[in-house]
């Protein structure tokens, strides 16, 4: 037992100095005085299982209990711990430093308090000092026995390997295998006893010192790291979990984060009974003023409790110094008093460097091994935690943006009329301080004011969808600026290209698990609340894409773990198992395999969603609003298909694997047979791929398209589309063709609400004849159309458009032969225009009629929703065309990662997430955001190197331009900038079927 007066002895018997700096206290600072009264003993149960027993003052405060237990462990960095108990209503709380125990503890006898980690870091090398990180692995070893720290089998395994290392020292076979078989460290731990030994026998002449500290390293990068799940529900009634990090407040569904809100976005966190609200900063690119999400938690404890966590993990993480109290109210006051007390980690960080301790020895419970453990930071050169990698750690979290620099203030004591109409128990404020109004108050660069395109539509006060000519809005708000200084702290990966390849797969496999997602959860909600919906077009797609959802939600998981240690300093250790990534592909090419009835599947959802949507108006009002919102950022269908689609990029990862490793190499057998296995699953689904691929272009054209009708037929094929310029008595007028294998349709673009293409004639196919007529008519690049006894003249842009327009027509006059069964006339019978063979060509005049009336009948009427810019949108403003093959060569095309851009005459980089796919980039902050920023078609723009004379003077550089606009992008590496290169140039030329047939020959 600890007696009252034994306090200091404690300390001094450790060696102790009388005036050691402990908790929130400064130097030359003794312990608060205990207060007068009767004691009363606290059992306290520490990290290493051992239970002590502090005699205190019933009416002291928490903060006399929390510094006492830091004082008996000689503990300089306690600001990171706390002491939590089981309240009489059998839920876990924290013990509030400010109030009396008394209060909070009813019956103290019988209450066990435990002393646990509170704040986890995001970097263990911000733990100065060495007994700090023993005991946050001491929290690593109990969570990962809880089964609260989930992770995979392989990272559990080397988790386990570091702890028993640390505990018995050296690798010997029948000890270390004893030790498993006495000590649990996690669940199902007989099944990875080979592999935790094979990993303990590669950590030799480590120390327990090295040891937490490469343990720390690891668990740093797990997900699940330092979370606690809060259950609660959504506004739908949906089950999720809430949790607090350093970053900000997390959203989990089972084990799966689903959703993350940074400090930086959050406006305000409120509780008003049962609902937790937080509410987010406005977006500058929404109207909206202020979005606001609901949760509900299981009572309203629950959800204050919850909210106190959030509010001290701000403060901790966030801000400079404590927060002051607050003033107390002269009548009353409504709303929690509660605020965060102590130091914030910065302060924290701060005391260790300024201020030199003695080192201490100090006692490992569970360890074996005789080694002088002391309060120090590890002293090998090679595990040294250097100051100035702390300060930059430190202002990498702090200082990112002006945004990050808001501070969170309590306003309990809100304003009369707040009061009044406030609808929260307590509300947390985020105000900006002054460094964050004068960065939002600084004059932005007219050039770059410009409306973002979202899904092709923009969202300006006007409502107009904007051309897709305009640049992107891209400014100093829309990401992080990096300069050369924060070049230079970028962490220097591995050069090898087979982590450039892995790194590649995590970036796309990251995109196509949110993208998955959209499916699966946002999709899927909106469809339960409609009850026009069949059931069994709900069952048929939970059936397909959950079990697709949680393969690859697994394999993404595991993927990162493998990646993070790949390129983190412990690579030297686990060479041969962490630097590979052909065991985790084989493993998922075999758990597709079992899921190719799903796979097959697809195409089925496709169909029966459109044939739900022809017989329900309503549905198909709901899923055209559902694509106009902006995490739907193309078109719906091309998301139902994603599966498919990345069944060819996992081809394409595997086989520059198989050509980059020797034959030799531990992973190029895993590699080869899952190549084999992908390659044998997607032959069994090409040529479904290749028919719903076409059907999905249809269906989106048939959006497009005014006046027609029954285009997405069985048996018609999409060739080409884009535009031409028509020859008529007033000259040539622009025009935008569709060319099938039945059948050419020209339109032109309508002055719509839904910004759509008026189509005024259709040419049979069968005995078209084409010749070029450029000499005839003395225009550039023009060829006559001669079909039934009348003529077409009509002119591309260039020369290779040209010859790509007549090589597909030509084409397309051959396969309409074989095109029986086809309708002869897709033009509604509500126009007035009918097909060439029984009419004359229209007037100039009543084609200017057409395209000022705003049309009521027809495959669209009804729909008001402004459509989005698609592919045909973009062929418009770029007077460009598109075939098939380029819609083929897209799909494999798609790639995801960081870059950074710059404009023209901008100084600095911008670091962006980019997703390229469906011949447009799209531009996030990070990759965690729901929806991009803004987006750039690239049909129409070249991609070149970037020369000398621009004065880039930064390496892997390219330049994006079209006309007037012109974009730098930078790539960290050389393999990237050639990976960015390849996908961008398949969207910006154009390929011909001659040159297309000839590159995929065979050799």
């Amino acid at each position: 037992m600890v007696e009252q007066g034994q306090t200091s002895l404690a300390g001094q018997r450790l060696g102790a100095p009388e005036t050691l700096g402990i908790s929130t206290l400064e130097p030359g600072h003794k312990p608060p005085a205990m207060p007068p009264g009767r004691l009363v003993p606290i059992r306290v149960v520490l990290l290493d299982d051992s239970e002590e027993i502090f005699d205190i003052s019933h009416r002291a405060s928490g903060r006399v209990l929390f510094d006492m237990v830091c004082l008996h462990l000689n503990l300089i960095e306690g600001d990171y711990f706390g002491l939590e108990f089981q309240s009489h209503h059998r839920k876990t709380v924290w013990l509030d430093l400010l109030k009396p125990i008394r209060k909070q503890i009813t019956r103290p006898k019988h209450t066990v308090l435990r002393f646990v980690v509170k704040f986890f870091p995001p970097d263990h090398s911000l733990l100065l000092e060495e007994l700090t990180r023993y005991l946050f692995a001491l929290q690593v070893r109990q969570d990962l026995a809880s089964g609260r720290l989930t992770c995979s089998d392989a990272s559990a395994a080397l988790l386990v390997s570091h702890i028993i290392q640390s505990e018995i020292g050296d690798f010997e076979e029948t000890q270390c295998r004893q030790h498993l078989l006495n000590t649990n460290y996690i669940p199902d731990q007989m099944a990875l006893m080979d592999k935790i030994m094979e990993f303990h026998h590669k950590h030799i002449g480590q120390t327990p010192a090295e040891s937490d500290y490469r343990l720390l390293e690891v668990t740093c990068r797990l997900e699940m790291y330092g979370i606690r799940l809060h259950p609660a529900k959504d506004r739908e009634g949906t089950k999720l979990s809430l949790a607090v990090a350093h970053g900000g407040v997390l959203v989990f569904q089972g084990h799966n984060r689903i959703n993350n809100f940074n400090w930086s976005k959050i406006r305000k966190l409120s509780f008003k009974r049962r609902r937790f609200l937080i509410k987010l900063r406005a977006d500058p690119s929404e109207n909206v003023n202020h979005d606001t999400l609901e949760f509900l938690m299981a009572s309203r404890d629950y959800c204050k409790m919850f909210w106190k966590v959030c509010v001290e993990y701000h403060a901790f993480f966030r801000l400079f110094e404590e927060p002051r109290p607050k003033p107390k109210p002269v009548l009353f006051s409504r709303g929690s008093s509660f605020r965060f007390s102590g130091r914030t980690q910065k302060q924290v960080i701060d005391y260790v460097k300024e201020n030199e301790f003695k080192k201490l020895p100090f006692d490992r419970k569970h360890s074996r091994v005789q080694y002088n453990s002391s309060l120090s930071p590890l002293r090998s050169a090679k595990h040294q935690v250097p100051n100035q990698a702390v300060k930059q750690s430190w202002e990498g979290s702090f200082l990112v943006s002006s945004e990050d620099s808001a501070i969170i203030r309590p306003c309990g004591n809100s304003s009369p009329s707040t009061q009044r109409n406030g609808c929260s128990d307590q509300t947390y404020t985020i105000q900006e301080d002054s460094r964050s109004l004068a960065a939002k108050q600084q004059p932005v660069d007219q050039a770059e004011v410009t409306c973002a395109l979202v899904n092709g539509h923009a969202d300006d006060c006007r409502g107009a969808t904007p051309s897709p000519l305009i640049s992107p809005m891209l400014n100093e708000t829309g990401a992080i600026r990096t300069d050369d200084e924060e070049d230079n702290r970028r962490k220097n990966c591995p050069a090898d290209n087979a982590y450039c390849i892995a790194k590649e797969l995590l970036c796309t496999e990251r995109t196509y698990l949110k993208d998955l997602e959209l499916i699966t959860v946002s999709f899927q909600a909106v469809l339960d609340k409609e009850e026009c919906v069949p059931d069994t077009l709900k069952t048929l797609l939970t059936s397909t894409y959950e079990p697709l959802h949680s393969l690859h939600t697994h394999f993404l998981q595991e993927l990162e773990e493998r990646l993070s240690l790949w390129e983190g300093p412990c690579n030297t250790e686990v060479k041969g198992e962490m630097q590979r990534i052909g065991d985790l592909l084989l493993k998922s090419a075999h758990e597709l395999k079992a899921l190719s009835a799903q796979l097959q599947m697809i195409s089925e959802c496709v169909f029966a969603l459109e044939r739900a949507c022809v017989a329900s108006r309503r549905l198909e009002f709901v899923c055209r609003e559902f694509e106009l919102q902006k995490v739907c950022y193309i078109p719906l269908n091309v998301f139902l298909l994603s599966p498919l689609h990345r069944l060819l990029h996992y081809r394409q990862i595997l086989d520059r694997l198989c050509k980059h490793y020797l034959p030799t190499h531990n992973d190029y057998s895993d590699c080869r047979a899952a190549l084999d296995g992908v390659c044998e699953l997607e032959a069994a689904l090409h040529t479904g791929l290749e028919q719903i691929e076409n059907y999905q272009k249809l269906l989106e054209l048939q959006k497009d398209l005014i006046g027609v009708e029954h285009l997405a037929v069985a048996g018609r094929q999409l060739i080409r589309l884009g535009c031409l310029s028509k020859l008529s008595g007033k000259g040539l007028q622009q025009r935008m063709f569709f060319l099938f294998n039945d059948v050419l349709l020209y339109s032109t673009r309508a002055i719509t609400s839904a910004n759509q293409f008026t189509v005024h004639r259709q040419l049979p196919l069968r005995g078209m004849t084409i010749r070029e007529s450029e000499d005839e008519w003395g225009v550039p690049h023009s060829f006559t159309l001669m079909v039934q006894q009348q003529s077409l003249v009509v002119a591309a842009c260039s020369e290779s458009e040209m010859e790509k327009w007549m090589e597909d027509l030509k084409m397309a006059v051959d396969m309409a032969e074989e095109c029986n069964g086809l309708t002869a006339d897709l033009l509604s019978a509500s126009k007035d225009v009918k097909s060439s063979g029984a009419s004359e060509v229209e007037s100039e005049d009543d084609l200017c009629g057409s395209r000022m009336s705003l049309p009521r009948n027809g495959n669209n009427s009804g729909n008001t929703l402004n459509r989005g810019n698609t592919t045909a949108h973009v062929c418009w403003h770029r007077n460009t065309s598109v075939s098939m093959l380029d819609f083929s060569i897209a799909i494999e095309n798609q790639l995801s990662g960081n870059l950074l851009r710059k404009f023209k005459n901008s100084n600095g980089w911008q670091k962006l997430w980019v997703v390229f796919t469906n011949f447009t980039l799209f531009f996030y902050k990070t990759h965690e955001d729901e929806y991009p920023l803004a987006s750039l078609p690239l049909l129409g723009y070249s991609v070149t190197h970037a020369g000398e004379s621009e004065n880039i003077h930064k390496d892997h550089v390219f330049k994006l331009h079209f006309k007037s606009h012109i974009y730098y992008f930078r790539t960290d590496s050389e393999y990237f900038f050639e990976r960015w290169m390849t996908v961008i140039r398949s969207a910006t030329v154009s390929a011909s079927r001659t040159r297309y047939l000839n590159r995929t020959e065979p050799d």
